[in-house]
């Protein structure tokens, strides 16, 4: 067959670098840099009264692209379309078909759930046609998003804002983060008191036993009374060993990466936002030229819901965990996962295409992050097919007066899965677990101290990026793609801002959901966007008729629309100030937040008459070592985050955190480790008793030529190996600085 007789067309051309060669010389593969038609940007482009027919336009500016694929399919007789295999992926697909004229007879719909070799020539082999259900599907939302988005957008410009923004699912994320912040507001804390035995065994060992209750029943204590009752009642009373509970218990490893789970564990171990993780998880999935190996698609598909693998996956994983761990390491046979039942099982779960090219081996061949992530993805699916965790567990109970104390202890005696992934969590425990003596069920303990504490309930915490997710995911708002560009937008625009790792709504965006609440009350329910979702998919199935759905979606919106708009006419809802505790050093008053071409900052409400303003920036605990100024948390260019002195002249900077302690010694404000979990606080004065060298705070030194820590596998590397820039003087930030130029950048109208 002569050289370009058949023509592959992709979405990337990363992607149509892989799969080219792959293919070799009877095939042209080239790049259609995604969407090539879409509904116009100016108007609506839906004609609702004739049954929502769509305006499909060519994308202004891609008339070169257009024209080469066109001349292209001409000269081809056969024109492969092997966009990512999704709704969108479909939809790209039958848009280049349309737009490009090529005859059914001449299509092939193609799709590879993940780009090596072997599934690459298989697909060319197997083509079908464009699945005209999926296309609907995609079709059905898109449309739904525009009309939501064009009608909703310009009740908001001229009852709030211009340029503001409602969509479909963005406004019930932002609900979500809004509905959190008021839980949070309204929330009354509950005394309750902790209450812990100090004894001692007859071997000298002391340790505590938290109190338990009365008859072995679990017993809250609610008040200082209820303490002083226990304290009376055990006075001059024996401790006596009453049960000493041994066993083994077993931690199953968590199952291989969907989507939604990709995101939140790279937010959680990685520090990297959703938008960041698809960008990287599709260079991945695409193909990375790899030293020895050529071009290589390293994961799967990244777009999923299903924690299904394939047979050929899991048969690659148990000799390579025998002969990567030991024979012990492997269950003996494979582990596989049940899905949720709202799952829709498209695709397989998210794992490395070839598991034998190990993150050791690619290493040098991927950007830091890639290599990063690529870690995150290849240790999970290889612990996920991994012998169990084994916990030696103790818990011993000392009953004195009829209350029982308790005490427990678990020790790892297996690693299992451990040895190469453990999973994140979204808030760590920072209490330590001391090993217990060896006792007898009747032995006597000597009673040292009761200690008490006084403790209250807390608030649910806010939303991070990855428990947004999570919660996004549980009550079936969006789907797989939807979740980072979800997140991406609140926050673009506004309706939310990033408070440290924590999500926080802003006044715009809690003014904004309360109108959508109150006027618009199914759009931003996240019973009906689920149930939304679940229509859409039934569109997929072909069990109903795409139009159909909008038409039973538009008339309840036509009229609520019609309703807000006359309930609101002339009138103009303010947005109040997000108003700080900073006071304005020209005038007096309290300074606000504002949103400029640059992002937000702090200006005098009083503008015009003063116009001061000053970036926004995170104040530590403590004070500079050198000055005894404000200590502020920055960012460099690169993204990593130090601390140093508000006082540019200063030049004080670290990247160790600054904690609430001083030092005991020379009271200088004492540091930690950067990082997760427990870390102890160390001294950083030369000239103290207590000063820890920089080489002695923690961090772990990696060993000459291995890029490995000693005595470390898997995800314990990962927070060292993030490679730090030379600790130079940073610039510092001026304060009083001219209003920056410019407004906020306009939004669009749609989600």
């Amino acid at each position: 067959m002569a050289n370009g007789k058949n023509l592959v067309i992709v979405e990337s051309p990363a992607k149509a670098k892989t799969i080219g060669k792959y293919l070799g010389p009877d095939y042209k593969v080239t790049a259609s840099m995604g969407h090539l038609r879409d509904l116009p940007k100016s108007t609506l482009g839906v004609d609702i009264d004739a049954g929502f027919i769509p305006d499909y336009q060519p994308v202004k500016g891609r008339e070169e692209t257009i024209r080469e694929l066109e001349k292209a399919a001409k000269a081809s007789s056969r024109v492969y379309l092997a966009t990512d295999p999704d709704r969108e992926g479909e939809a790209i697909s039958w848009h280049l078909k349309e737009l490009l004229h090529i005859p059914d007879d001449q299509v092939y719909r193609v799709t590879f759930n993940e780009i090596t070799k072997r599934v690459v020539s298989e697909s060319i082999k197997h083509p079908r046609p464009i699945d005209q259900d999926l296309v609907d599907a995609q079709q059905a939302r898109r449309i739904l998003d525009r009309i939501v988005g064009y009608k909703l957008s310009p009740l908001l410009w001229t009852k709030l804002k211009y340029g503001l923004s409602a969509g479909r699912v963005q406004s019930v994320a932002t609900r979500l983060v809004v509905d959190r912040e008021e839980e949070i507001r309204a929330f009354v804390p509950e005394e309750y008191w902790n209450l812990e035995a100090r004894v001692r065994h007859s071997s000298g060992t002391a340790f505590n036993a938290k109190y338990f209750g009365v008859n072995g029943k679990k017993t809250e204590l609610h008040s200082a009374q209820d303490v002083d009752a226990v304290e009376r009642d055990v006075k001059g009373a024996p401790f006596v060993v009453d049960s000493v509970k041994r066993k083994d218990t077993k931690r199953s490893p968590a199952p291989p990466f969907i989507t939604s789970t990709l995101q939140q564990e790279a937010s959680r171990k990685l520090n990297m936002t959703p938008r960041r993780t698809m960008a990287l998880a599709q260079q991945l999935y695409e193909g990375v030229d790899i030293e020895g190996e050529g071009t290589v698609g390293l994961i799967t598909y990244m777009r999923t819901d299903s924690l299904r693998l394939s047979e050929e996956a899991l048969a690659a994983a148990g000799p390579l965990i025998r002969s990567r761990y030991g024979d012990a390491y492997y269950p003996g046979s494979p582990r596989r996962f049940k899905n949720k039942s709202s799952a829709q099982d498209a695709h397989e779960a998210i794992r490395p295409s070839v598991p034998e090219l190990t993150p050791e081996r690619v290493r040098g061949s991927l950007q830091a992050e890639q290599y990063k992530l690529y870690r995150l993805i290849w240790n999970r699916f290889i612990a996920s097919q991994m012998e169990s965790a084994v916990y030696d567990s103790v818990t011993m109970d000392i009953v004195s007066a009829g209350h029982t104390f308790r005490s427990s202890y678990q020790a790892l005696k297996f690693p299992g899965f451990t040895a190469v992934y453990e999973e994140g969590r979204d808030e760590e425990n920072d209490e330590r677990q001391l090993e217990l003596p060896v006792l007898k069920e009747g032995e006597e303990v000597k009673l040292l101290e009761l200690i008490r504490e006084q403790k209250f309930t807390q608030p649910p915490t806010r939303y991070t990026e990855a428990t947004l997710i999570r919660e996004m995911e549980e009550t079936g708002i969006g789907r797989p793609s939807t979740y980072a560009p979800t997140i991406s937008t609140i926050l673009d625009r506004e309706y939310v801002v990033k408070d440290g790792k924590y999500l926080k709504p802003t006044p715009l965006g809690q003014v904004v959901t309360a109108l959508m609440k109150e006027r618009f009350a199914d759009i931003v329910s996240p019973g009906f966007t689920a149930n939304m979702e679940a229509t859409l998919d039934s569109v997929e199935k072909g069990e109903r008729p795409w139009q159909q759905v909008l038409g039973e979606f538009y008339g309840g919106f036509s009229k609520s629309l019609s309703e807000a708009e006359t309930a609101l006419a002339g009138e103009h809802i303010k947005i109040p100030d997000e108003v700080t505790e900073e006071i304005c050093p020209e005038c007096g008053r309290k300074l606000v937040v504002r949103s400029g071409r640059y992002g937000r900052f702090l200006a005098c409400p009083g503008y015009p008459e003063c116009t001061f303003t000053k970036p926004i920036v995170i104040e530590m605990p403590g004070k500079c070592p050198k000055c005894g100024s404000r200590i502020l948390k920055r960012t460099s260019k690169n993204g990593y985050t130090y601390y140093a002195c508000e006082r540019r002249e200063c030049g004080f900077m670290t990247w160790d955190v600054p904690v609430q302690d001083n030092c005991p010694e020379c009271g200088h404000t004492m540091f930690k480790k950067s990082g997760r979990g427990f870390n102890k606080p160390f001294c950083i004065n030369e000239k103290c008793s207590r000063f820890v060298p920089e080489d002695k705070r923690g961090y772990r030194r990696r060993s000459a030529g291995t890029g490995e820590e000693p005595g470390k596998t898997g995800e314990e590397t990962a927070a060292a190996e993030e490679k730090k820039p030379t600790a130079k003087k940073p610039a510092g930030r001026k304060t009083g600085a001219k209003k920056p130029a410019g407004t906020r950048k306009k939004s669009g109208a749609e989600s």
